[in-house]
C-alpha cells in the first residue's frame, strides 16, 4: 500500500473531504438503499478514479480545486460504481475485491436497481449544479463503455479480433473511464482550455496500459484475487493471444482456436494454451506495447512544470503497469 499512500500526499485532505461529500451525494429517503450504500462505501478500492481528478487539477490550478472538482471526482465514481454493481449482475459474479457483491447479498434485481439510482445521482450532481460541461464528459463515458462491452461480446463470438479491434475495445471498456476522470480534472479548474484534452489523452493512454496489464495477469501464476486463464474460458480474445495467432503457423493456429471455441472449459487444455502464448513470445509483445503507451502518457507531462502533483501522477502511471494485481 506504500506506494499508493505517496501518491495520495499532496491530494491528502481532498480525498478526506471528497469522502463525506461523496457518501452525501448517495444519500436517499429509502432506508433499504441507505443501507446498500453505506456497506458500498465501507468496502471502497483505492479510489483511483478520483485520485487522477484531484491530481489533475492541482497541477493545472496551483494546487487549488474547487467545488467542481469535488462533484466531478463524485461523479465519476458515483458512475464508476454503478457500473461495477451492473457488472456483477451480469458477470453473475458474487463476489467483489474480497467482499460479497451488492448481488450475492440483496439478489439480481435490487442490484440492478441500486446501479441505475447511482448513475442517476451522478447525472442530477452535475445537472443539478449547472455542470453541463462536465455531463458532457461524463455522458460520452458511459456510451463508449457500453459499446465497448458490447463490441468485445459481439467479437468473442466470431473469435476474429484484430489487434486494431482489440484497442478499440479497451479504448471504450476501460480507457475511456480514467480518460474522462483526468478531462474532467482540467475542466473543473480550465474549462475550454487545450490542457482538458490534453489529460483526456493522457488519461486514455494510462487506461490502455491498465487494461493490457489486466490481460497479462490472466496468464500470470500470482495470486491476483482472480483465477488466471479466466479470459480464455471466457472466450475473450486478449493482445497476447492476438499476437500469436498472427504469428504462428496454420495448425497451431487451428488448434488454438479450436482450444479456445470447444475445451475453453477443460484446465488442462487452458494450461497448454498459456504455456504455448508464452512460449510464442505473446507477453513479451503485449508488455511492450504497454510500456509503449505508458511512456506515450508520461511524455505529455513534460510540458507542464515540475510540482509534487506531476510527481504524483508520473507515480499513478508507473503503478499503473507495476502493480502485482
Amino acid at each position: 500500500m506504500k506506494i499508493v499512500a505517496q501518491i495520495k500526499e499532496p491530494i491528502n485532505q481532498e480525498m478526506e473531504l471528497f469522502e463525506t461529500k461523496f457518501q452525501d451525494s448517495m444519500s436517499s429517503q429509502v432506508a433499504l438503499l441507505n443501507r446498500i450504500t453505506y456497506y458500498i462505501v465501507n468496502r471502497k478500492g483505492k479510489q483511483m478514479r478520483p485520485m487522477f481528478v484531484f491530481l489533475t487539477a492541482k497541477l493545472l490550478n496551483n494546487g487549488e480545486v474547487n467545488e467542481r472538482t469535488y462533484r466531478g471526482a463524485s461523479v465519476i465514481e458515483l458512475i464508476h460504481t454503478a457500473t461495477l454493481v451492473h457488472d456483477d449482475v451480469v458477470d453473475e459474479s458474487n463476489k467483489r475485491r474480497g467482499f460479497f457483491s451488492i448481488n450475492a447479498l440483496w439478489k439480481n434485481k435490487i442490484a440492478v436497481l441500486v446501479g441505475d439510482y447511482l448513475l442517476s445521482k451522478g447525472l442530477l450532481l452535475s445537472i443539478d449544479n449547472g455542470d453541463f460541461d462536465l455531463l458532457r464528459i461524463i455522458s460520452v463515458a458511459v456510451r463508449e463503455m457500453s459499446e465497448g462491452e458490447l463490441l468485445q461480446i459481439e467479437k468473442a463470438r466470431r473469435l476474429d479480433i484484430t489487434e486494431e479491434v482489440y484497442y478499440d475495445i479497451i479504448r471504450q471498456k476501460t480507457a475511456t473511464l480514467i480518460a474522462a476522470c483526468c478531462s474532467l480534472g482540467a475542466c473543473s479548474v480550465k474549462p475550454d482550455s487545450e490542457d482538458v484534452e490534453t489529460f483526456r489523452k493522457f488519461g486514455e493512454l494510462i487506461g490502455m496500459a491498465f487494461q493490457i496489464k489486466d490481460d497479462l495477469f490472466d496468464y500470470g501464476e500470482a495470486k491476483i484475487g482472480k483465477p488466471t486463464g479466466i479470459d480464455i474460458k471466457e472466450q475473450k480474445m486478449t493482445l497476447p493471444l492476438i499476437y500469436v495467432l498472427n504469428v504462428c503457423s496454420k495448425n497451431e493456429k487451428k488448434w488454438l482456436i479450436n482450444s479456445i471455441k470447444n475445451y475453453n472449459k477443460d484446465k488442462k487444455r487452458v494450461k497448454e494454451v498459456i504455456a504455448f502464448v508464452k512460449e510464442k513470445g505473446g507477453l513479451t509483445y503485449a508488455e511492450k506495447k504497454m510500456q509503449a503507451f505508458k511512456d506515450e502518457a508520461l511524455s505529455l507531462l513534460d510540458a507542464y512544470p515540475t510540482s509534487e502533483y506531476k510527481d504524483s501522477l508520473k507515480l499513478m502511471v508507473n503503478y499503473v503497469v507495476d502493480r502485482k494485481k
